[in-house]
């Protein structure tokens, strides 16, 4: 009974030290920001791709490719290029404007006066007999010479046929699959690794100021004094993890409702991009392994905490953790895209990596049962991480030895008065 009871006060003063530091960051002017940061951060991006595209617009206008030929084959020429064009989508992939000038006694010269002209830009000039034609490119001009090329191939094929006229009428239908494709798998995999990195990465970084802002008030010596350093440690990882929980809830709410906004094509785009476990399970199994690579990474981060100081010491040490974070992002990313591989297997397996790789498999995979045996691995180093920290923090800040290790400490130690 006794044991019974100094547990269940372990598991009040754990959670009573959670919903302090939950409401000690949530009820605040600054959460607000944090709570937006996102937005704010896409605005940013936002105007600075808007910057980018208005001068890569002006200088596109002021692009264009050149085309030396009589005008009969200008005409054929210019329908031939207006066909092709249809096969381009987006800005960057599209050719240069097509100009056909006559050609005069020497356009050998006059194509060379071309790319050296000053009011506008010429990637490729074209001059000569079309079926032997002669191309003349610049530095960033290889591609809109091929386009040329086969300009002049598509002109000698419309005069050898009679005309520029299309010879086939095809009838095209929109089939949307019943499942991801291989691709979508691949994509949603690595959605997800970035998805979980981002929100770690973001939200994971808040528990370091908080151990370090109270261990330089002494607040932190006073809570070790009452209550084990496990639990210190442990309630201070769930606070902070509900804050996290309320941050992913207020964004996944908005995110969800993005695709009503989309255009039906866009929408129907983005239907063959999905989990090969099914929706429902993978929406569970990524909110499963976000919390684990949450507390891996936030026991981490209070550990840096409550060994710092100033706010300089946390930078120093904080950086190297990030460089590893970004490493296993990396480790991970690899995986999603080599399902099946001994890097996705060693990825699935090293501890801090894990989770990242499992939620790319959940995408890649249908089985279930590899998750549980993951999750379960994932939560024992949860717990190693949480100890080790806490040891740490006894040693170097408290000037006090310790017990001996045993996960199951935070449950089986007595409550201090």
């Amino acid at each position: 009974m006794t044991s019974t009871g100094n547990t269940r006060r372990l598991i009040r003063q754990t959670l009573t030290i959670a919903r302090r530091d939950f409401i000690a960051t949530v009820f605040t002017p600054t959460f607000l920001i944090f709570l937006f940061a996102p937005l704010i951060m896409g605005s940013f991006g936002a105007i600075g791709g808007l910057g980018a595209a208005t001068v890569a617009s002006g200088s596109d206008s002021k692009t264009r490719i050149v085309a030396i030929v009589p005008a009969g084959e200008a005409a054929t020429m210019k329908a031939a290029d207006k066909r092709l064009r249809q096969i381009f989508r987006g800005r960057d992939e599209r050719p240069p404007e097509l100009v056909t000038q006559a050609p005069d006694a020497d356009p050998a010269a006059r194509a060379r006066a071309e790319l050296q002209a000053k009011d506008y830009d010429v990637a490729a000039v074209l001059y000569g007999p079309l079926k032997t034609p002669t191309i003349l490119y610049g530095a960033q001009g290889y591609r809109t010479a091929d386009y040329l090329a086969e300009l002049a191939e598509q002109t000698v094929r419309a005069d050898i046929t009679g005309g520029a006229a299309p010879l086939s009428r095809a009838t095209k239908t929109s089939v949307v699959r019943a499942k991801a494709s291989i691709g979508g798998k691949n994509q949603a995999a690595f959605f997800t690794v970035f998805g979980i990195f981002f929100l770690t990465l973001l939200l994971a970084g808040q528990a370091v100021g908080t151990m370090a802002e109270e261990r330089s008030n002494k607040v932190i010596e006073v809570l070790a004094a009452a209550v084990p350093l496990e639990s210190v440690f442990l309630g201070k990882l769930l606070g902070m993890f509900g804050v996290a929980v309320l941050f992913v809830a207020f964004w996944g709410t908005l995110v969800s409702q993005v695709t009503t906004l989309m255009p039906a094509g866009m929408a129907a785009g983005l239907a063959n991009i999905g989990p090969a476990i099914g929706m429902p399970a993978f929406t569970l199994l990524f909110f499963a392994y976000f919390t684990m690579a949450y507390l891996l990474l936030g026991a981490v981060f209070l550990s840096v905490g409550a060994q710092a100081s100033t706010m300089r010491e946390i930078q120093m040490l904080s950086l190297p953790i990030t460089i590893v974070q970004v490493a296993m992002f990396g480790l991970a990313s690899v995986a999603a895209s080599r399902p099946g591989t001994p890097v996705a297997t060693f990825a699935e397996w090293f501890p801090f990596s894990s989770p990242f790789a499992m939620a790319a498999r959940a995408a890649n995979r249908p089985e279930i049962w590899p998750h549980l045996l993951a999750l379960a691995w994932q939560m024992i180093w949860v717990g190693i991480t949480i100890t080790l920290g806490a040891r740490a923090f006894r040693r170097g800040v408290l000037q006090s030895g310790s017990g001996k290790m045993n996960l199951l400490s935070l449950f089986r130690r007595r409550a201090t008065a």
